[in-house]
């Protein structure tokens, strides 16, 4: 079976295809069709803001972290119910780490059948716009270039110059032509794009972003052009997700707040897999730490919430106790620096949990970005039984540094490729937790959600004795009070 789906693309990063593609997607699904959306390669907020264009969950597809069949069967599952996909390029379409191109958003397209909408910032351009479609397609002759959207042209007389050269010199239709507009605008910092649940506005954003798309864009020609898609997408038959295991759940917290926010669905997905019963937990207004058996803290911005999250002495405090005695935690990017002893940024310093014996100190650069390579040390507390230590894949994009580190803590990465804590070691551990710069996916070989539950059940079962009990339902959790 072949599901509809399209890459929507651009020559270059910043062309618009983010703002383009969130349009796209709120449009489409405001005319009633279910939008799937995906982003290609490691990302958090660009897949915040599709998520609620489409109403799905966004799933990213990343050649560097997942094998083949690993991205067609996340697709084919994913897409099941839906009654078109759009995947968001990164960067340009010919853009990735290999020579070859082999890990580029135009392999993604290949590798899944997709026709590509590329999206060209016009500024600035008229005859000129030709050369460039023309050249795009002889890069590639295995790559079909459905159609343009025109991004940023500056008037009617430009918008009908645009449109002559193409249709005079190419073959490629023009599906649509966006002008420079306020509403198409998105807040950016550090990190990319401001993350949607730190705006109040949010839907009513993405609502007008859909309503400028559907004025400018044909629809129904981009519908066709994703109808056109013919790839078998045999892989349904092997879905990406895992039946939940019969055990008893355990309660795994989750800090969903907007500090922290950068966690992967299918991460998700595959922990309550392993029998998690998701707890949020809001670190900036919860004042107290619920009965857990295991806790999970991704990325964010703490940075930006330093003193309402220095505040919440309470649940700081709490969580401090709770690790002290011997509550699991893992932690990424933003969970260690909230963690650690202090934070400090343009003149500032906060208290935080202070469960990691360092101080993390903000740059204006990053310190670690782009994909790692990391070698867990023999130390590290998930090891399976009689397993050997891995060599693991995944990302990094801080602009922090553990400084002022505890010189007898241990690191559970030796690291190959990338920065971590000190260019040499990520993975800091103190007591149960493993705190780390490096980002993982259940990707590759690398079934993380699955160990870190084993991890969590081992612990409990072999602390209860000398643990506080708390019966809660489900199970037995420990309390922090």
């Amino acid at each position: 079976m072949s599901h509809p789906a399209l890459l929507v693309s651009a020559a270059h990063k910043s062309s618009g295809k983010t703002t383009v593609t969130l349009g796209l997607a709120a449009a489409l699904s405001e005319r009633g069709h279910t939008v799937q959306p995906f982003k290609k390669g490691p990302d958090y907020i660009d897949p915040m803001w599709l998520t609620l264009a489409a109403g799905r969950s966004c799933v990213n597809l990343d050649p560097q972290l997942m094998a083949a069949g690993e991205i067609e069967a996340a697709f084919s599952q994913r897409m099941q119910g839906a009654g078109i996909g759009l995947v968001e390029g990164n960067k340009g379409l010919y853009d990735g780490l290999a020579l070859d191109g082999s890990n580029s958003n135009a392999a993604l397209a290949t590798q899944l059948g997709l026709p590509v909408l590329l999206v060209l910032d016009a500024r600035g351009m008229t005859r000129g716009i030709a050369p460039l479609i023309l050249g795009y397609q002889a890069f590639d002759r295995s790559i079909r270039i459905g159609g343009v959207i025109l991004n940023r042209v500056g008037g009617s007389r430009h918008e009908a110059k645009l449109r002559a050269v193409i249709e005079h010199y190419t073959d490629v239709p023009v599906l649509g032509a966006v002008p420079q507009d306020a509403r198409l605008e998105l807040v950016e910092r550090h990190l990319g794009l401001m993350p949607d649940r730190e705006l109040g506005d949010a839907p009513q954003r993405v609502r007008a972003m859909g309503e400028l798309i559907a004025e400018r864009v044909d629809l129904d020609r981009v519908l066709a052009l994703a109808a056109s898609r013919t790839h078998d997408d045999a892989a349904a038959a092997c879905p990406a997700l895992r039946p939940l295991r019969e055990r008893a759940p355990l309660r795994i917290g989750i800090a969903r707040d907007k500090a922290f926010g950068f966690y992967y669905p299918d991460d998700l997905d595959a922990l309550v897999a392993e029998g998690a019963e998701l707890v949020p937990i809001d670190t900036l207004a919860d004042r107290h730490l619920p009965a857990l058996d295991g806790l999970f803290i991704g990325g964010g911005f703490p940075e930006l919430f330093m003193a309402e999250l220095e505040a919440n002495v309470s649940l700081r405090t709490e969580l401090h106790r709770a690790i002290a005695a011997g509550l699991p935690v893992y932690a990424e990017c933003g969970g260690l620096m909230y963690l650690a002893r202090t934070l400090n940024w343009n003149g500032r310093s906060a208290q935080m949990v202070g469960a990691i014996p360092g101080d993390v100190v903000m740059h204006a650069r990053p310190v670690g970005r782009g994909y790692v390579r990391i070698e867990e040390t023999a130390e590290f507390p998930w090891q399976d039984e009689a397993s050997e230590p891995m060599l693991r894949q995944g990302h990094e994009f801080h602009h922090s540094s553990l400084e002022n580190l505890d010189p007898s803590v241990q690191f559970a990465y030796r690291v190959q490729r990338g920065h971590g804590i000190d260019g040499t070691h990520d993975g800091v551990m103190v007591h149960n937790v493993l705190a780390s710069y490096a980002h993982l996916r259940h990707t590759g070989g690398n079934d993380w959600p699955r160990r870190f539950m084993a991890f969590v059940r081992r612990m409990r079962d072999s602390n209860r004795a000398a643990l506080s009990p708390h019966r809660v339902a489900g199970g037995t959790a420990w309390s922090a009070r």
